[in-house]
């Protein structure tokens, strides 16, 4: 199995480990998810659909540390909640899988551990590493980064479009009344319009040298005011191309109809597309500006509980184990998610799908992390589905900004 050697903790962590003598662990045993463990254990949750992709990481470090690692398949659904809720009382995990966008609460809630990544964070796609990043600390290994983009129906659509408008061309000219979907509902969905938003220089927050700075609030500048001028001449009472009508299933029915050649999804949804038969192919994001549209990125990844009694173990095993390229091949094989693992995100591009999505991410930013995004996704989607239906954009934009800023306090 192919390792990392570049990390601080390379070699020499293993001679470290064994002299700590690995007293005791927070983890739990195979059979209560919780209780104090044996010791020489490294307990690991993962979403249950990923224990065999991690199985061969977790033997390998077994046989060269003679630390067993174990595995516990869990529901996605209830790993964080129940990380929250056990590692203070000293039960859960030493090392939970999670996603970036956990790390605020996980954080304030004093249950996660730094990440040593020394050299190794060379290693890995830098917004991969922006993500696992909070208050200038890392505390995630990342493993897969995930963005939308633009699902195109090569059959009906040749080429990749240059910018928006010629997107919409491009579909009117295949003769196609609705070109193009995209998820909204009756309440918005502004992850799905925030590379639109980005295009005229419109992020959520500013940053600083810890990453996002929740007392920056970018939503009110000039840019989104902007973007939400832009965002009304397009909804009902202009071209109608978004419509709070279109949710997830519509947008997803007409593109599987061939109604419409170009979907702005994730790649959660393309085996669907391409068990249809429609040719995909997929493309970044057309800006609507002379400026990148730049989507979200959701990074998934692995942290240390703040409990652990075995952090250096933990460490190593995360960085030199789960960090090296086959390990992430595994998992992206599994999940189909691109590798936050550069050399291993360069291999899994030889399929064009990923490739599309790699591409489509090169100007991807991370979602913030950080407690204030609560306030934001409070107020966002419900404003912009009402600019959407007719409402003044500016003075609707004005007052979203005015309720974020007041709610964040």
């Amino acid at each position: 199995m192919r390792v990392n050697t570049k990390s601080l903790l390379a070699a020499g962590a293993v001679a470290i480990v064994a002299t700590l003598g690995l007293a005791s662990c927070a983890g739990a045993d195979s059979g209560s998810e919780g209780e104090a463990s044996a010791s020489g254990t490294l307990t690991v949750w993962v979403d249950a659909e990923r224990v065999d992709a991690l199985q061969g990481a977790a033997d390998a470090y077994t046989e060269k540390t003679g630390v067993k690692v174990d595995l516990i398949g869990k529901d996605n659904a209830d790993i964080k909640d129940d990380f929250i809720q056990q590692v203070p009382t000293g039960k859960g995990p030493d090392i939970t899988m999670g996603a970036h966008d956990w790390l605020g609460e996980l954080s304030t809630n004093g249950v996660v551990a730094p990440l040593e990544l020394g050299d190794s964070a060379a290693d890995y796609l830098p917004v991969a590493i922006d993500a696992s990043t909070y208050e200038g600390t890392v505390y995630m290994l990342p493993y897969a980064v995930e963005n939308i983009a633009v699902l195109r129906n090569a059959d009906l659509v040749a080429e990749a479009p240059t910018s928006f408008d010629d997107m919409i061309a491009k579909g009117k000219a295949a003769g196609l009344a609705q070109p193009f979907v995209v998820e909204q509902g009756a309440e918005g969905n502004p992850y799905h319009l925030y590379p639109f938003q980005t295009a005229f220089g419109a992020p959520v927050f500013g940053s600083n040298a810890e990453g996002y700075d929740p007392t920056d609030l970018q939503l009110g500048n000039a840019g989104g005011e902007q973007f939400a001028t832009w965002l009304g001449s397009q909804g009902k009472n202009g071209t109608g191309v978004f419509n709070t009508d279109v949710d997830g299933d519509i947008a997803k029915q007409a593109f599987l109809d061939g109604t419409a050649a170009f979907w702005l999804t994730g790649p959660w949804n393309v085996g669907a597309a391409v068990d249809a038969g429609i040719n995909v192919a997929v493309d970044p994001t057309p800006s609507p500006t002379a400026d990148p549209a730049q989507p979200f990125a959701g990074v998934k990844g692995f942290f240390i509980s703040a409990e652990s009694k075995n952090k250096v173990a933990a460490n190593d095993f995360l960085v030199n184990y789960l960090g090296s390229e086959d390990t992430q091949l595994s998992l992206f094989e599994a999940g189909n998610v691109l590798p936050a693992n550069a050399a291993a995100a360069e291999s899994a591009s030889s399929d064009p799908i990923i490739e599309g999505f790699a591409a489509a991410g090169a100007d991807a930013v991370p979602m913030p992390a950080i407690p204030a995004m609560g306030a934001v996704w409070q107020y966002w989607g419900i404003a912009e589905a009402d600019i959407i239906n007719g409402a003044d954009p500016v003075t609707t934009w004005q007052k979203l900004a005015s309720d974020v800023q007041a709610a964040i306090g």
